[in-house]
Parts: structure tokens; C-alpha cells; sequence
């Protein structure tokens, strides 16, 4: 009966699930995924509440990144076509900030195409953050590769609100995904980066070979690092890169996989991204009734998303509001006037409803 286990552990005790009980879950049938779903969206409404968080993104550097990702188009060691291009303009910047406002979101993060940042692209991307800041309102959160301590405060110090470093696979799987840097040098910088007082946003993408093991595996590994946000993108094989033939998730593997990641980590932000369109199709909003409570919301780096337009009328028709930004009455607030978690309601007696 692991559904029951695992029902009776995170509604009725409020405790996080151990790694048996975990897969005990995941190797239960796809038959079963209904009843799974089911609990995720149970599980997500007592631990989170309803309310979904939009995020746009603008990729500020694109291509030449010296790393080998073996799932990334924007790495030079490939021939993609990608398009290469220096650190965009302040003003191109805030052009892609305005249009995340107008599309209703409340986080916009900076990403750039690099091992880490470098002195003068560092000091762009901090006059970025502050014009951003001064124009729009929004929080504001970056991914720049690797950090050092000093970079790590200096970008928290500009009021950098997140700071996105995924891990992308589990740890046994990493070395297949990427030589150029490891594991433990992702893991140091997400927690250099919490050390900072930075909120962390640290996920990856499934369906790069791994096993369901190993699925849970890096679920519990990121449940360690304590992140605010878990981005969940599905393996959308990039022509050119090593992972090109790769067949992608089917959907029913996807909507597993994204409830047993809400089931490990019951009160973060999962944010689903890229490949959500192509994996999932028509079966998005399965995706937020299978514990996800936070989108991408447009286009990704290298791919086209779909409109923000679509996005809300899907939430809409689910009954899902839309997380609210500064100033207009945030349901979670810090000291700073912040969300790091999503807010958990009030604790009340759920009937039981999920069978064996």
C-alpha cells in the first residue's frame, strides 16, 4: 500500500517521505498514475495552496560557453546554430522585463551562456539587476554558471532575489552529462549561493538517460540543498548535441515523474520549463493537477514556449491563481517583503480518498 504510506505521511503526520517509502511509490505501475496524480495535486494544495508563480526569462548571453553539456545546444564544442551574441544591451534587457511584467509574471531571471562570470560581465549584469529593479518592480533572479564567494555576495548584495543553479541529473548520472565541471562544483555554488542569502532555484532535466532510481535519487539530492524553487524541464533533444537521439519522456512518465518530485519535496516552488510543450502536449495542465505550481511562462533559451495568453487561460479554466508580485499583497511575506515558499494553509483533517 505505498500510496496509502505515502498519504498517511505527508496529510496526516506532515512529515517528509523517506527514500523507501519514495520508491516504493515510483515503482508502482503506470496503471496506478491516476491514483498518483491525485495525491500530488492533494499533497501540493496542503503544503503550497493554489496559487501558481509565472516566470519569464531573457538568455542575456548567448552561445560560445566552453562547458559540454551534453544536452546543450549553446555549448561551442557543437554545431547547433545556435545563435551567438555578447551580453545584450540595458535597454534590450528591460525591453524583456517589461514584456514579463505585461504578461503577468512576477519573477524575470537573467541567464548568460558561461562557466561562470567573469569581472566585466559580472558588473553589467549587476547594472542590469539595478535598472531592472528601478523600472519594473520585478524580483529579480540569475543564472550564471559557477560562483565564487565574493560574486555570490556581490549579486546578493544588488538584491538579487534567487539565484538559479541547477544540478540537471543525479549525482551517478552527471559524469555522462557533463566532463568540463562536477557534480560537487554545482553543489558548491548552489549552497554558496544560499550562504549569500540569495533563494535558490536548483532542478535540472529529465529523461537524459536516467533510471526511475535514479529520478528519485536526484529528488532527494536537490531536497537536500533546500531550494526555494525545483525547475522541471523535460529532455527536448537539441539537433547537434549529444543527446540529439535521444527519445523523449512519454507523457505518462512525465506526469510520474513530476508527482514524485511534489511527493519528496512537498513545499517548494516546481516550476515546469522547457520541454513542456512537447512532451506533455495537450496534457499540460496535468502537469499542474500532478503537483507542479509554477511555469516558465514564453519562450526558453534556445526554444520557442508558447503565449503567456495560453498559460492563463489554462490556470484560469484549473481554478489556479496567479501568485502575486510586490506591492500587491503578497500571500507570503518575509522581513523583505518576499515569497522564499510557497504558503502553506492551515492544517485541517483530509479525508482519505487515494486506494492501494
Amino acid at each position: 500500500m505505498p500510496l496509502r504510506a505515502a498519504e498517511k505521511a505527508l496529510l496526516e503526520e506532515g512529515r517528509r517521505l523517506t527514500r523507501e517509502e519514495a520508491l516504493a511509490v515510483a515503482h508502482l505501475p503506470l496503471d496506478d498514475l491516476p491514483s498518483l496524480v491525485a495525491l500530488a495535486h492533494r499533497v501540493r494544495m496542503q503544503w503550497c495552496g493554489p496559487a501558481v508563480e509565472l516566470e519569464s526569462l531573457v538568455n542575456a548571453k548567448s552561445g560560445a560557453c566552453p562547458e559540454d553539456c551534453a544536452f546543450c545546444s549553446q555549448s561551442v564544442r557543437y554545431s547547433t546554430g545556435v545563435d551567438v551574441y555578447p551580453f545584450l544591451d540595458v535597454d534590450e534587457i528591460l525591453a524583456a522585463a517589461h514584456a514579463t511584467r505585461e504578461a503577468g509574471a512576477t519573477q524575470f531571471c537573467i541567464v548568460v551562456a558561461v562557466r561562470g562570470p567573469e569581472e566585466r560581465l559580472l558588473r553589467r549584469v549587476l547594472d542590469a539587476v539595478d535598472a531592472v529593479h528601478r523600472e519594473t518592480g520585478l524580483e529579480v533572479a540569475c543564472s550564471l554558471g559557477l560562483l565564487t564567494e565574493e560574486q555570490a555576495r556581490r549579486l546578493a548584495a544588488a538584491g538579487v532575489r534567487r539565484y538559479n543553479h541547477n544540478l540537471e541529473t543525479c549525482r551517478a548520472r552527471f559524469p555522462e552529462i557533463c566532463t568540463t565541471h562536477t557534480y560537487d562544483d554545482r553543489v558548491a555554488t548552489a549552497r554558496l549561493a544560499k550562504a549569500a542569502g540569495m533563494e535558490l532555484c536548483c532542478g535540472g532535466i529529465l529523461g537524459m538517460g536516467e533510471t526511475l532510481e535514479e529520478r528519485v535519487d536526484f529528488a532527494f539530492e536537490l531536497a537536500a540543498l533546500e531550494p526555494c524553487e525545483v525547475p522541471i524541464n523535460l529532455l527536448d533533444p537539441r539537433p547537434g548535441t549529444p543527446l540529439q537521439g535521444r527519445a523523449p519522456l512519454s507523457p505518462r512518465e512525465a506526469l510520474q515523474a513530476i508527482a514524485l518530485f511534489r511527493l519528496i519535496l512537498p513545499d517548494a516552488w516546481l516550476r515546469l520549463a522547457g520541454g513542456r510543450e512537447r512532451v506533455l502536449g495537450e496534457l499540460q495542465g496535468m502537469g499542474l493537477l500532478a503537483g507542479a505550481n509554477a511555469l516558465i511562462v514564453g519562450n526558453y533559451l534556445t526554444t520557442s514556449g508558447r503565449s503567456a495568453d495560453e498559460d492563463h487561460a489554462l490556470l484560469e479554466a484549473l481554478g489556479m491563481p496567479v501568485a502575486e508580485g510586490p506591492g500587491e499583497g503578497r500571500f507570503v511575506v518575509d522581513a523583505t517583503g518576499a515569497h522564499a515558499r510557497p504558503a502553506r494553509p492551515p492544517r485541517r483533517s483530509i479525508p482519505v480518498s487515494v486506494q492501494p
